[in-house]
């Protein structure tokens, strides 16, 4: 039988004393508030690796990582290759969609593959967004990182690309390797590639 658990007065014992009382509550608080403390520093972890720089692309792991980070998800986002893109303050603004290849693009891959048309699908999306009053790329990194999403960017594929370190949006984390990344993602409880 437990010990911890509260006397209970009967016939032959007398009730507790206001003192001992008081420092049982005192103790139940304590422990309350101990186990409060460790669930704090146990928020849920998320990892998000972003591979691809197409302005379609370029949106899934910065929606996923801001409504993360609103439900209170301590969120990574590992941008490697192509998805550092998202993350270089030049490149950002000057995603493309690419028509080719693209199975729910409207457009057969025979008319997709002619000259100018990724530009004008690219066009035709960008409008689409701003028609919607989707938020812009830039908004939604300065979105995530002031909700404490950690942005990293791959430092081979930063060497790979000739990218400067400077070029990308202050608050990324930058020279970051795989090794960190595989760290990362074992620690997490969601992991998604895109």
């Amino acid at each position: 039988m437990s010990t911890d658990a509260p006397r209970t007065a009967t016939a032959d014992d007398e009730p507790p004393s206001r003192a001992e009382l008081e420092a049982r509550i005192v103790e139940l608080e304590n422990r309350l508030g101990h186990v409060e403390s460790e669930r704090d520093d146990e928020r849920p972890k998320m990892s998000i690796i972003a591979t691809k720089g197409t302005l379609d692309m370029a949106y899934p792991p910065l929606i996923l990582a801001s409504t993360a980070a609103a439900f209170g998800y301590e969120v990574t986002v590992f941008h490697t290759f192509w998805g550092l893109d998202i993350i270089h303050q030049e490149k950002s603004r000057d995603l493309k969609l690419s028509s080719v290849g693209n199975p729910n693009m409207p457009v057969p891959n025979v008319i997709a593959a002619l000259p100018g048309m990724d530009r004008m699908t690219t066009k035709l999306m960008e409008r689409q967004i701003e028609d919607n009053d989707t938020a812009s790329i830039e908004e939604l990194i300065d979105t995530s990182l002031q909700m404490g999403v950690e942005f990293q960017a791959c430092q081979m594929t930063i060497d790979l690309m000739d990218y400067d370190e400077d070029d990308f949006y202050d608050g990324v984390t930058v020279g970051v390797g795989a090794a960190t990344a595989i760290q990362d993602m074992a620690e997490s409880d969601i992991q998604i590639l895109v």
